[in-house]
């Protein structure tokens, strides 16, 4: 029965004493520590938008880049995603690392970056993803498989005589954080959650209850 799978967390602590100061530097720590315990898909986040009627809409994307002024992320930008955070610019993540018993929640605001950052990365990717970039309209009702199989094979004739370069409608966007929640998992449910909320340019940190 689903409701008597239970888990009891007990691999390590969060305190006050403990965490940093800086909620990036803490998310940092974080992030290396899932890297080195070779977690499968430890940049992926759930990245959670707002539609046009106002419901929540959510879905796994990758942090490819934390940088001191928030995390980027690549997309179409006429994704459904891509559309929402245009229209609707508030945004929240959440990173899981079950093997860490660890969980972080942040919320903020999302912008795109700068195409030169955005050719920059495209240029960085696999010649197939590079492709995959183009042969696919994101998020829109297409008839089966074979329109992104036939999509693919197009493109991928056309750049073998041609300089491939970035989609227009393909880029990043930046999240700048105004709240982050750390995790971390503790015996009897007695979970240690701290939150770093922004005052004017300070982060407020606070224990909540789990």
């Amino acid at each position: 029965m689903l409701r008597d799978i239970r888990t009891n967390y007990e691999k390590y602590e969060l305190t006050e004493g403990s965490i940093k100061k800086d909620p990036f530097i803490q998310l940092s720590d974080w992030l290396n520590d899932a890297i080195i315990e070779k977690i499968h898909e430890p940049t992926a986040m759930v990245l959670s938008t707002i539609d046009m009627e106002g419901n929540p809409d959510s879905r796994v994307v990758l942090l490819k880049e934390l940088k001191s002024e928030g995390l980027v992320f690549f997309t179409n930008y006429n994704s459904r995603k891509g559309r929402q955070i245009i229209e609707k610019k508030h945004v929240s993540v959440v990173f899981f690392w079950s093997e860490l018993e660890r969980q972080v929640r942040l919320k903020g605001i999302a912008e795109k970056i700068s195409e030169k950052e955005s050719e920059e990365y495209f240029l960085s990717r696999p010649i197939d993803s590079q492709l995959g970039a183009w042969a696919s309209p994101q998020s829109q009702i297409i008839e089966g498989r074979h329109v992104l199989d036939h999509n693919y094979a197009r493109y991928q004739h056309y750049f073998q005589n041609n300089e491939i370069k970035k989609p227009p409608h393909w880029g990043g966007f930046l999240i700048r954080p105004e709240y982050f929640e750390f995790w971390q998992g503790r015996s009897n449910r007695l979970h240690d959650r701290i939150e770093y909320c922004r005052v004017n340019q300070t982060w407020m940190i606070h224990r909540l209850a789990p």
